[in-house]
């Protein structure tokens, strides 16, 4: 596998619900998996790299039920929160072509050479050899399509730090195009 270091300072983004006491509580997907690790796991966050991905995963959300983002109202329960991670966090890279192949992933991730989805037993698999090689998770070309995610793999000594004080309501950030243009 190929590593990376991701870089210190960055924003990390992630979608979170009302609901949430922590938007950065990694425990959910310790407990039920995701695409990188398998249910009853190790914690797992999931996290966009940028707004851009961000658009890309509401829409992806939606996805086959007939609605659109913009026919969500501004008061939509997804609300965005935002955090930097500990510094030098080394990650298995799922990004680049030579990354995706040293994985033992098509360079067409996220979709087979066919286009269906890469299944998630295949990235689950792979998810555990990057846990078990003790890296802090996995760099990747997102599901959504559209721009990159980061699946962290958090340490009983590292957590996320938030940016903002609450999570941002959904029609303060549905039109950004960039961080900058979020006035959380």
């Amino acid at each position: 596998m190929i590593e990376r270091t991701l870089p210190d300072g960055h924003v990390w983004l992630r979608i979170v619900q009302p609901h949430y006491r922590d938007p950065f509580d990694p425990s959910f997907a310790a407990r039920r998996g995701g695409r990188w690790n398998p249910a009853a796991s190790w914690p797992t966050l999931y996290l966009n790299e940028d707004v851009a991905t961000v658009h890309a995963q509401v829409r992806h959300l939606f996805l086959g039920r007939g609605i659109e983002p913009d026919d969500l109202d501004d008061d939509a329960p997804l609300l965005l929160a935002a955090a930097t991670l500990p510094r030098r966090q080394v990650v298995a890279d799922a990004i680049t072509d030579d990354g995706l192949a040293a994985l033992g992933l098509p360079t067409s991730y996220p979709v087979d050479p066919s286009g269906a989805p890469v299944a998630h037993a295949a990235t689950q698999r792979i998810g555990w050899t990057v846990h078990e090689a003790r890296l802090r998770g996995v760099w990747c070309r997102s599901a959504a399509g559209l721009g990159h995610e980061l699946a962290w793999f958090p340490t009983s000594r590292g957590r996320a730090h938030p940016v903002w004080d609450h999570p941002s309501p959904f029609g303060v950030w549905r039109r950004a195009a960039t961080l900058s243009d979020i006035d959380a």
